[in-house]
């Protein structure tokens, strides 16, 4: 049976935040279909990508830019339209929008102005990477883009160690490999990570392997750094029992030192691993 709100005619005055297809417009649903051809107005990533995908289910609908270098500028301009009675949609080049794409402002000032946002449920990345993981039973934590730079990558992925849900990352082809050199380099090469390249596209690629051996991984095939990829990080395991010394040892250090610094030399010192002492650590810091 047809759900009755999936008939409910558009309101007017409001922002449809649709999802789109990752590569495979098979995956678009009757309803974004209904939103695209019954708004006034879709502002998109990039126009002339989106409208590839209008014309492919022949919807004739006006496109605005709404992309990072300008999305306050039209955010302004959407409040405009909302404000003249107009009915807006939101998209991306791919999935959902404003989920490290851009929208996020603009969905904002939307609900500061006072009209509805409406969700168009769809295509995520990330979760869709999630779903095949295996890693997501306890939960995850979405983080994104990380910083572009090694040092400042680190220091982001040092942060996260001792996360016991999976972590999930978007990156571009030229920065994946020295990305994964990084997180080889926080996690430890016993970490399990899940690749999944051009998901739903021609070249879909989707493998698990220890973090230890990724980098080879890439580089067996030129192929495999190419296109848009999500990373999932296995969660950080159960802390292996530490000895009563050790956890002695990391209670006196923590008291004067950073929990980083103060793992480390715990470990040193005790020679219990420096991982589950960084992981305890947190435990402690947080209680």
């Amino acid at each position: 049976m047809t759900d009755p709100v999936s008939l409910a005619p558009l309101m007017s005055s409001s922002l449809y935040v649709v999802a789109t297809p990752l590569g495979n417009l098979g995956d678009i649903s009757q309803r974004a279909l209904d939103v695209l051809r019954g708004v006034d107005i879709i502002a998109a990533e990039d126009t002339r990508h989106s409208q590839r995908l209008l014309d492919a289910f022949g919807i004739r609908v006006r496109l605005t830019a709404l992309h990072q270098h300008n999305e306050q500028k039209a955010a302004d301009q959407l409040v405009h339209w909302l404000a003249e009675g107009k009915r807006v949609a939101l998209i991306s080049d791919a999935g959902t929008p404003a989920i490290s794409d851009p929208g996020a402002r603009a969905v904002a000032r939307v609900r500061q102005a006072g009209f509805a946002v409406v969700p168009v449920p769809g295509a995520c990345a990330a979760v869709a990477a999630l779903s095949v993981s295996g890693f997501a039973e306890g939960g995850f934590r979405f983080v994104g883009f990380l910083p572009p730079k090694s040092a400042a990558r680190l220091t982001v992925l040092s942060g996260l160690v001792g996360e016991r849900d999976a972590l999930v990352f978007y990156e571009a082809p030229h920065r994946v490999v020295e990305c994964v050199t990084d997180m080889l380099a926080a996690f430890g090469a016993a970490r399990e990570l899940l690749v999944a390249r051009e998901m739903t596209k021609l070249h879909e690629e989707i493998v698990r392997l220890p973090l230890g051996e990724a980098v080879a991984w890439f580089a067996a095939d030129d192929n495999r750094v190419r296109g848009e990829f999500v990373l999932v990080v296995q969660g950080a395991p159960e802390p292996e029992g530490l000895s009563a010394e050790a956890e002695r040892v990391l209670g006196l250090l923590l008291a004067e030192l950073p929990l980083k610094t103060a793992a480390r030399l715990a470990a040193d010192i005790s020679g219990e691993p420096k991982n589950a002492l960084y992981a305890r650590a947190l435990v402690l810091k947080r209680d």
